[in-house]
């Protein structure tokens, strides 16, 4: 009997050892399940820390491309690559790039306004030369085709006494009909002159006496 008593005394109280231990192992949360769960499931992100963060990058590749931009024209314009002992080596500002950027670009339109001005200076000359060309090239034929043409031509040494003759015939009616106290005055005058001594029939006349008088030199 006292064997039989020890013996459920030792059983009742390993039987309470385990129910104790079961009890606290299903009230103790299973940690290793709980993390496995949890590493499992992303973590949500809010709507607002999502704006938030494409707000940020947004913003630094705005202020990226700003920057490549400044960067660009600091390469490009030569007036930003000069020293500027003012500033010594330190770094351009932004205002200071976009104000050489502006000059160089008011630089270049007065350049491409001048060379476009040259080009149609020498267009106009190319034109012109073209003309004096074709005209050459006409005078040459004519005296390839008519060589012994021009040998008893006047001299221009006549041609310019004959001019001469007659610019001073009509000097001298003009210095006696022209009155030259006031422009009015002067410009009736003029139209006077011209009707009376500027007609057909007596610049006929003048020629032909200045041809006589220079009879001697014509022939």
């Amino acid at each position: 009997p006292a064997l039989f008593m020890e013996n459920t005394r030792k059983g009742s109280i390993v039987s309470r050892a385990n129910s104790i231990g079961s009890t606290s192992a299903s009230s103790v949360p299973n940690t290793d399940d709980e993390d496995s769960d949890y590493h499992q499931e992303p973590y949500k992100e809010s709507y607002k820390d999502r704006r938030r963060r494409a707000h940020t990058q947004a913003e630094q590749k705005r202020r990226d491309a700003i920057k490549k931009g400044y960067d660009d024209l600091q390469a490009i314009v030569p007036t930003c690559q000069q020293q500027d002992f003012s500033i010594g080596s330190q770094k351009l500002s932004k205002a200071i790039v976009l104000q050489k950027t502006i000059d160089y670009i008011q630089f270049l339109h007065k350049e491409k306004k001048k060379q476009e001005e040259e080009v149609s200076t020498l267009r106009k000359d190319v034109m012109a030369l073209k003309i004096m060309k074709v005209n050459y090239e006409q005078i040459v034929k004519a005296h390839q085709d008519n060589p012994n043409e021009g040998k008893d031509q006047v001299s221009d040494q006549v041609k310019f006494n004959v001019f001469q003759g007659i610019m001073d015939s009509l000097f001298q009616s003009f210095n006696a009909s022209i009155s030259v106290t006031s422009f009015q005055e002067l410009s009736a005058c003029v139209f006077r002159w011209i009707e009376e001594h500027c007609k057909p029939q007596t610049l006929r006349d003048i020629v032909i006496g200045v041809l006589h008088q220079l009879k001697s030199q014509l022939y």
